[in-house]
């Protein structure tokens, strides 16, 4: 049985691995630090959806091609009984260096280099 690699005090290493399988599941620090704040904000559990994601499995989800994500540089979430509309004002609030997109389901936030996309 493997030991849970934890990256910071409330995510482990597994949650950001590509959901295909292939072990990639590189977590880039300014956004793990972005989600520790927004954890530690509304006191309530994250669930990755989606972190790491490789060239295969980007395409097969749809990514762009450019994707934050294919650099372990973002991740979409969710914040139990928060709605994703609350969660993008506070990270856009909050975060202003992040880029933010809001989805009906999740949220997705990123630190990509550069001015911070919104949507």
């Amino acid at each position: 049985m493997k030991t849970a690699v934890h990256v910071s005090p409330h995510f482990q290493r597994h949650e950001f691995a590509c959901s295909c399988g292939c072990g990639f599941d590189t977590v880039d620090s300014d956004t793990l630090a972005v989600l520790e704040r927004l954890r530690k904000h509304f006191g309530k559990p994250v669930t990755i959806t989606s972190g790491c994601r490789c060239p295969r499995h980007n395409a097969r989800v749809g990514g762009a091609p450019n994707s934050q994500h294919l650099r372990g540089r973002a991740a979409d979430i969710q914040v139990r009984d928060i709605n994703p509309a609350e969660v993008q004002l506070w990270l856009i609030a909050n975060e202003p260096h992040a880029s933010v997109g809001r989805y009906s389901t999740f949220t997705h936030l990123d630190t990509r280099s550069g001015t911070p996309a919104r949507w």
